[in-house]
């Protein structure tokens, strides 16, 4: 059951960077490039947990996985408020 979970959870954030993606190069919002490169993080995040849980369960990834979540938010953070439209 985590595995489908895990999977999910892989797929719906790769759904929603590549959704944001595609509107922003459609509009040039500088608000939805910081979003996707958020998500983007997000999803290499969760591919992380899959691997970490599924496939390689004997090492731990969790610290890259922290990591790349904190890189992932501060970006989103960085350009809600260093962006001004």
């Amino acid at each position: 059951m985590a595995a489908v979970i895990y999977s999910l959870c892989t797929l719906f954030s790769l759904g929603i960077a590549v959704l944001l993606w595609r509107h922003c190069r459609k509009t040039h919002s500088r608000v939805l490039f910081w979003s996707a490169l958020c998500f983007t993080g997000l999803t290499l995040n969760n591919l992380l947990l899959v691997i970490d849980k599924l496939v390689m369960a004997d090492v731990d990834l969790s610290a890259f996985r922290q990591l790349t979540a904190l890189l992932s938010l501060l970006l989103l953070l960085f350009g809600l408020i260093y962006e001004e439209e």
